[in-house]
């Protein structure tokens, strides 16, 4: 198993969309963090295990922009990123209802676009 820790790995206090807007941006955890380690964990065929906890909240756009980026701008499939990605929050596990949500918001996007 591959894993992140949002505290650990990245920050205590999640920011804004993109990196323009602020610090600790989506945009910057996305590109810097979880592709990285997400595109490894498909490579070796494992896990990609990523904590939530112990952070002081997120934004929905830090959310969105982080998650739902994969598919909107790094162009991950769908089928490969449910297969591969878990997440963990023991804190508020409201988060991974809305990560999932911006995911596939993202991915029907996506399709919808591709049908046109």
């Amino acid at each position: 198993m591959v894993n992140i820790s949002v505290l650990k790995d990245f920050s205590r206090t999640p920011g804004p969309r993109y990196k323009e807007e602020g610090s600790f941006s989506g945009e910057e955890f996305r590109n810097n963090i979880l592709l990285p380690k997400l595109k490894e964990a498909i490579i070796q065929k494992k896990t990609l295990l990523v904590d939530l906890d112990g952070v002081s909240g997120y934004g929905t756009s830090f959310l969105e922009e982080a998650f739902g980026g994969l598919i909107r701008v790094n162009d991950i499939d769908y089928k490969t990123l449910k297969n591969t990605l878990k997440l963990k929050s023991e804190e508020d596990d409201i988060y991974i209802e809305e990560i999932w949500e911006y995911i596939e918001d993202a991915k029907n996007k996506k399709d919808s676009n591709e049908t046109i």
